[in-house]
C-alpha cells in the first residue's frame, strides 16, 4: 500500500485546493491510538457546513483539511479494536465521541466531553471542533472505532447503495433529527425552511415519519423543483406574500404542526429584500407559522463567532430573535449537533430495505477528488445537488 495521501484544504475565503497531505497514523499527539482505525475513503461529501468555512464566515485557519462526512474501508486496526476488521465498510458519524464520558453514556454523542479541549463536541475537519484532520481525503484516521463506526452488514449490498449510505454520516441523520425534535409524526403538517441538502433530507425524513403534508421554502428555483420532485409542496420565499397566506393556499390552514430550520445563520430576508442577510429570519418565520404548542427543530448551524456578519451583534452570535412570540405560543426548540449514532443504524436499514431513496431526493452527484474545488464553487452558487467525492474511483468502478 502506498503511503501517499491527498486532501481538500481550506486556503482562505473562497479558496480550496487539493494538496498532498500526511498519511494518517494511529496516533493522538505523541501516544499510540490503539482504539482507532485507518480508513481508505470510499466516499466523502461536501456539506453546507463546510461551505460556511470556505466562504470565510468562521474563524477556520488556513491549511485546515476539510471534510466530516466519511464512508470508508478499514485498512488498519489498532490493538484495542475488537469488533471491526480489515475489509469492513463503515459509515463514520461526523461527531467524534469517546463512548466513555457522561454525555456519550446518555447518547449525547454530539457533545462528547473528552474529544475537544475547548468545548463539548468534536468533528473531523471543522473549525473549533478539536483540531481533527478532515476526511475529504484518500485516507483518514478514526478514533474510538468500536464505539463510533457503523459497519455495513454486506459489502456488495453496501456498494450497490453507496450513494444513499454515504449520507448516513451527517445529512440523513441530521435531517431526521430535525424532524424528530420538531415532533413530526403520522398526519403532521410540516414546514421546512431551506431546500439545501439538509433541508431535502429533512423533507424525505418527514415523509418517512408519516407526515401528511411537507412544505419546503427556499429562494432558488432549482432547489424548489428538487423538493417538488419527491412529493413536497413548495413556497418561494422571494415573494412578498405573507407565509401564512402561502400555507393557507396549500393546506387551508395558516399554521403548521411542526417546523424545521435547515438554513442556519446565513439566512436571508424573505420577500423583495431577499439579498439582505438577516440571521434570525428562519427562526422567526418558524415561530410565526407554527401552531401554539408546536415544536421547532433547528438542525441548521448557528455559530458563536461570524466574522463575515453584517452587524456587530451577529458577528458574536447575537440574533434578533422574537423569542417572546415563541414563549407566548408555548413553543419547544431543539438545537445543536445531531447525535448521529442515535439514528444511523435504523436509517441504514431504511435504505437497505428500500423505504427511502435519499440520494435521489437530495440529487447526489459523484465527483472525483480533483473536482472538489469545482464542486465547492457550484454548491456555493446554489446548485440543487449533493456533491459526493469519490477519491479512489470506487463508486465509478
Amino acid at each position: 500500500m502506498s503511503d501517499a495521501n491527498r486532501g481538500v484544504v481550506y486556503m482562505g475565503p473562497g479558496k480550496v485546493e487539493v494538496q498532498s497531505i500526511a498519511f494518517p497514523e494511529l496516533a493522538l499527539g505523541r501516544r499510540k491510538c490503539e482504539h482507532g482505525v485507518i480508513l481508505k475513503v470510499i466516499t466523502t461529501n461536501i456539506c453546507g457546513s463546510d461551505q460556511h468555512m470556505v466562504r470565510g464566515r468562521t474563524t477556520a485557519p488556513e491549511g485546515l483539511v476539510l471534510g466530516h462526512e466519511i464512508t470508508g474501508e478499514v485498512i488498519e486496526c489498532g490493538r484495542d479494536v475488537e469488533f471491526l476488521a480489515v475489509g469492513d465498510i463503515v459509515s463514520v458519524p461526523f461527531n467524534i465521541a469517546c463512548g466513555r464520558c457522561r454525555n456519550c453514556k446518555e447518547g449525547r454523542t454530539g457533545i462528547c466531553l473528552n474529544v475537544n479541549p475547548s468545548r463539548p463536541g468534536a468533528a473531523y475537519g471543522y473549525v473549533d471542533m478539536g483540531g481533527w484532520v478532515g476526511g475529504q481525503t484518500e485516507y483518514v484516521m478514526v478514533p474510538y472505532a468500536d464505539f463510533n463506526l457503523l459497519k455495513f452488514p454486506d459489502r456488495d449490498a453496501a456498494m450497490a447503495k453507496i450513494q444513499d449510505l454515504t449520507l448516513l454520516s451527517d445529512i440523513f441523520p441530521t435531517g431526521f433529527h430535525g424532524c424528530v425534535s420538531a415532533g413530526v409524526g403520522p398526519g403532521s403538517t410540516v414546514y421546512i425552511g431551506g431546500a439545501g441538502p439538509v433541508g431535502l433530507a429533512a423533507a424525505a425524513s418527514a415523509h418517512l415519519l408519516g407526515a401528511a403534508c411537507v412544505i419546503v421554502g427556499d429562494m432558488i428555483d432549482a432547489r424548489l423543483e428538487q423538493a417538488a420532485s419527491f412529493g413536497c409542496e413548495t413556497v418561494d420565499l422571494r415573494q412578498d406574500t405573507p407565509m401564512a397566506d402561502m400555507l393557507e393556499a396549500i393546506t387551508g390552514d395558516r399554521e403548521v404542526d411542526c417546523a424545521v430550520d435547515a438554513v442556519g445563520f446565513e439566512a436571508r430576508c424573505h420577500g423583495h429584500n431577499h439579498g439582505h442577510e438577516q440571521p434570525a429570519t428562519v427562526l422567526n418565520a418558524c415561530m410565526d407559522i407554527t401552531r401554539a404548542g408546536g415544536q421547532i427543530g433547528i438542525p441548521g448551524l448557528y455559530v458563536t463567532e461570524d466574522p463575515g456578519a453584517e452587524s456587530d451583534a451577529a458577528r458574536h452570535g447575537n440574533l434578533s430573535m422574537r423569542f417572546g412570540l415563541g414563549w407566548a405560543k408555548s413553543h419547544s426548540f431543539h438545537t445543536g449537533q445531531c447525535p448521529v449514532m442515535k439514528y444511523h443504524r435504523q436509517l441504514m436499514q431504511a435504505i437497505l430495505f428500500d423505504k427511502v431513496q435519499l440520494a435521489k431526493a437530495v440529487n447526489v452527484q459523484v465527483i472525483s477528488l480533483d473536482e472538489a474545488p469545482q464542486g465547492y464553487a457550484a454548491f456555493d452558487g446554489g446548485a440543487a445537488r449533493k456533491f459526493v467525492i469519490d477519491p479512489h474511483g470506487s463508486v465509478a468502478a
